[in-house]
């Protein structure tokens, strides 16, 4: 008689946030990875966001948080059958990172059937340690601690990206193909958290001249874009020779940071993306508190603002900084 292999045991992720959110909770998934043998770990949250779980290999599925039937569990009573009820009641464990305030998702989970349900902080509190530490502290009523608040990706790089995705500025390239690759990230989730955008270009400037051997890289998203700081980057390069990765998948743009050479740029989610994929980092803070907020990889330089703001900083300092940093990788003789 064939015994029959034992049902892998189902675990349920949800969460949402935005980028840099979700990949402080990377550390927590791996957590539950690591501690349950031969798991089938799937998160329900924001596309593409959550696919970075499955590039990170702690999930072996996705599934979107925005579909319209998700609307009724945050109400009362929501309907304990169907299909949907039928989906969290194949989970062994789900483990919840959703703003609650009222408990009515909690309290349908539990008409549902579901069998255990932890319910997470969906934010992090400022001076409570680390957001990754915090995030997976829930997982120690389950006997599950945290020792590495690391998050990791391993993506390969892209063999070939089209035209509308990394392009040259400059149609003669006098830099060689191969030359190491800085990316420099001029935005974050708001303007209070940013250096001044004609640092950024001074900084485009000031590093093509003095790294001769380097590629600039220049990443913008959608945020860049509507606050018009892609545009003037664009214009205040005008003349060198760079990389734009302009609004690319987050999979690929983490596929680009696997082999990057190093990475500047603010506290924010692509970041926390550079980070996780290995890129030396020279990250500027202010007026977020680094000690909570700043990824905890190797390799990762962090400098605070003194007055708590990057808006007025000296535009001197902070390319002395770039320069240290760069110096520091040995990318090539400085002019």
């Amino acid at each position: 008689m064939v015994m029959a292999a034992p049902a892998r045991p189902r675990v349920l992720v949800i969460r949402g946030g935005a980028i840099g959110d979700f990949i402080l909770t990377l550390p927590a998934i791996r957590l539950l990875r690591e501690n349950i043998p031969n798991a089938y770990i799937e998160v329900l949250g924001y596309k593409p966001i959550i696919d970075l779980a499955l590039a990170a290999e702690v999930a072996d599925a996705t599934r979107s948080l925005e579909h319209g039937s998700m609307a009724r569990l945050f109400a009362p009573k929501a309907p304990a059958e169907g299909e949907l009820a039928d989906y969290f009641r194949s989970f062994n464990l789900i483990v919840s990172y959703l703003y609650d305030p009222d408990g009515h998702f909690r309290e349908n989970m539990e008409r549902m059937g579901v069998k255990t349900f932890l319910a997470c902080p969906h934010r992090v509190v400022a001076g409570k340690g680390h957001a990754a530490e915090q995030l997976a502290k829930p997982l120690e009523s389950l006997a599950m601690y945290l020792e590495d608040p690391a998050p990791r990706i391993a993506v390969a790089e892209p063999v070939a990206a089209p035209e509308t995705i990394v392009r040259f500025a400059s149609s003669l390239s006098e830099t060689p193909a191969a030359s190491p690759i800085v990316a420099l990230h001029p935005g974050s989730g708001s303007l209070k958290k940013n250096l001044p955008v004609e640092l950024w270009i001074a900084a485009g400037r000031a590093l093509s001249t003095a790294f001769p051997l380097v590629r600039l890289a220049l990443i913008t998203g959608e945020a860049e874009h509507e606050r018009g700081i892609t545009a003037r980057v664009q214009e205040g390069w005008q003349g060198l020779d760079y990389l734009h990765w302009d609004q690319i998948p987050l999979t690929q743009l983490a596929g680009h940071f696997s082999s990057a050479a190093a990475f500047i740029g603010h506290d924010s989610g692509i970041s926390h993306l550079a980070a996780a994929c290995g890129a030396p980092c020279l990250l500027f803070f202010g007026p977020t508190e680094p000690l909570t907020w700043a990824p905890r990889n190797a390799g990762v330089q962090v400098v605070s603002a003194p007055e708590g703001t990057l808006e007025d900083w000296p535009a001197d300092r902070a390319l002395a900084e770039m320069r240290r940093f760069l110096q520091g990788l040995r990318l090539g003789s400085e002019k």
